[in-house]
């Protein structure tokens, strides 16, 4: 077991491009992208009512080591704060594993 970050972030489908950018400046080398989300948050309302895909909501998970988040917060933050969203990092544990033969 590993102990690594988790950042999931909330934002426009408009702005992922440069929040994937900002990740990968970062040296995050993977993540996952949900597209299309909605919910409720405590500033406002995430929506899937739009007409126009380019409003869609997503989601975006990756996972990073603890040394990483310092340079992770300096180039996603001033996105996040540009165009909105929402953005947590949590601790998380990465249970490694080996491949079995066969």
């Amino acid at each position: 077991m590993q102990s690594v970050k988790r950042i999931e972030i909330f934002a426009n489908s408009v702005e992922q491009g440069k929040i994937l950018q900002a990740l990968e400046r970062a040296d995050v080398l993977g993540h996952t992208v949900i597209k299309n989300v909605c919910g409720k948050e405590k500033r406002g309302k995430l929506t899937d009512d739009l007409a126009m895909s380019l409003q869609d909501n997503v989601y975006i998970i990756a996972f990073f080591h603890p040394e990483q988040q310092l340079l992770i917060e300096a180039y996603v933050k001033p996105i996040l704060n540009k165009f909105g969203g929402s953005c947590f990092i949590s601790d998380a544990i990465e249970l490694q594993t080996t491949k079995c033969a066969s």
